[in-house]
């Protein structure tokens, strides 16, 4: 092959060795990973605030329709048309 002179296993193990490796202290923290842990913050938090509405939207219905019984039933109803 023409390119199996570039990519030869001593080539390849030789800059796997040569690597370098930044190494930061436990407490440091870089603003990239400042920037993920907001966004993974901001994230959750909006997934709970969805949840706690859908929980409460689906308790209002219950209240609406007069207990999980017709509730099902309204919902039946609805999904049908009849």
């Amino acid at each position: 092959m023409y390119y199996r002179h570039y990519f030869s296993k001593e080539k390849i193990m030789k800059a796997a060795m040569t690597r370098v490796r930044e190494k930061t202290a436990p407490g440091d923290a870089s603003a990239m990973d400042i920037a993920i842990l907001t966004g993974l913050a901001t994230v959750g938090a909006g997934g709970i605030l969805i949840g706690l509405w859908a929980i409460v939207a689906l308790f209002a219905g219950m209240v609406a329709s007069g207990g999980p019984l017709a509730l099902l039933a309204d919902y039946v109803r609805a999904v049908t048309g009849m």
